[in-house]
Order: structure tokens, then C-alpha cells, then sequence
């Protein structure tokens, strides 16, 4: 997988776009991730439940993933079980 690859969840509605991939499985509502939507979808698990937001950037504890959720959904993400966190925005240096 590459930077720019767009992911469907197979559980819920949401889309995010790869920004640095390491290796391992994306996954969205407990369900690897994929590039194409599949015609049924699969059940969402409780564990990953959580939703992720529109134009925010999610990304594991060691950054060798972020993702870029292009549209929302009821599904939280993770890479091999692991959850996922928003990044924080950078703080704007004061100008004086």
C-alpha cells in the first residue's frame, strides 16, 4: 500500500485516505480495510465502535501509520487490533 491509497470500511461508511503506511492491516469497525466496498456489509464490532471524523488525521503511538478520514463513519480505526487517535494540530508559533 502507497500514499494516496483511498480505504473502504466493509462495516460501516468510512473513508480515509493512506498518508504513511508501515506494515500491518488497516482496519475500520473491527474489519480489515479495503479498496473496494463490498457488496455486503460486514457487522461492526462493539470494541471499534467509536466513529471516526471528517478531515481529521489519525495515527498509531509509534507514527508509522496516519490516515486522513476523507468521509465519516460509525466505525473506529485500527492497524492489527490496535486503536487509532486523532493527531493533535501543531501549536502556531507566537508572533510578538
Amino acid at each position: 500500500m502507497k500514499p494516496g491509497t483511498r480505504l473502504k470500511s466493509a462495516a460501516c461508511d468510512t473513508e480515509v485516505m493512506v498518508i504513511k503506511c508501515g506494515s500491518g492491516t488497516i482496519e475500520c469497525g473491527g474489519v480489515p480495510m479495503g479498496e473496494a466496498k463490498p457488496a455486503e456489509a460486514a457487522v461492526l464490532s462493539s470494541d471499534f465502535s467509536g466513529g471516526t471524523l471528517m478531515g481529521k488525521r489519525y495515527v498509531d503511538a509509534s507514527g508509522a501509520f496516519e490516515l486522513l478520514c476523507v468521509k465519516p463513519g460509525k466505525g473506529s480505526l485500527a492497524v492489527d487490533g490496535t486503536a487509532l487517535v486523532t493527531k493533535d494540530a501543531k501549536p502556531l508559533p507566537a508572533s510578538d
